[in-house]
């Protein structure tokens, strides 16, 4: 699949903000400070399409990106950034949550995981919820530039056995710097986009 187009749409907190026309969405989501961003920008061939913060945690918003006019990428809030208040965790967490709710357009969550460190328990807990809500994911390691090939493996193997991940879950690498792994995740959304056609 290439991406020729993509454009901001809205943001949103309440339902009733987000899109109305029933188009499939494709989610991103993980902790503040993975990648999310870079990685959409990646994917796009857009490199300010989704602003890149400095500062961690600046996302509070369920951000919608039309995607060749045909699906969207949906931008959640990243979590698990320390200096926030709990109030404020807390209402990340229910903005995500609301989003996840019934959400019948929404065919793929893309939860992304920083590959040097093993998953907090705020990964795992978002892959319980993805899990609850019987969404198909896909687990992306980030940042696999950073690491040696010899380390990436192993890397990942701790990444699975931390998260539980289940057979029919995918796990690929990814690193926006050198644009590694932007194909086969791609692929992966054109299948998913193909199955919502059938």
């Amino acid at each position: 699949m290439e991406i020729k187009q993509a454009e901001f749409t809205t943001s949103a907190v309440l339902r009733s903000q987000y899109p109305t026309d029933n188009r499939v969405e494709i989610a991103f989501v993980g902790r503040s400070n993975v990648g999310k961003s870079s990685l959409i920008n990646t994917l796009t061939n857009r490199r300010k399409l989704v602003k890149v913060s400095g500062t961690p945690g600046k996302t509070k918003l369920v951000n919608f990106f039309l995607i060749n006019n045909e699906f969207y990428f949906v931008d959640l809030p990243g979590y698990g950034y320390a200096k926030v208040s709990k109030v404020e965790k807390e209402s990340w967490g229910k903005v995500i949550e609301t989003y996840l709710l019934k959400r019948e357009q929404l065919k793929k969550i893309v939860l992304l995981v920083d590959c040097r460190h093993k998953p907090t328990e705020d990964d795992i807990i978002m892959y319980k919820w993805i899990k609850y809500y019987n969404y198909d994911t896909v687990v992306v390691a980030t940042k696999i530039d950073k690491l040696k090939k010899s380390e990436i493996q192993r890397n990942l193997k701790v990444i699975k056995d931390t998260l539980g991940l289940q057979q029919d879950d995918q796990l690929l690498t990814f690193s926006s710097l050198k644009k590694l792994g932007k194909e086969e995740l791609l692929q992966v959304m054109e299948e998913t986009l193909t199955e919502a056609k059938d």
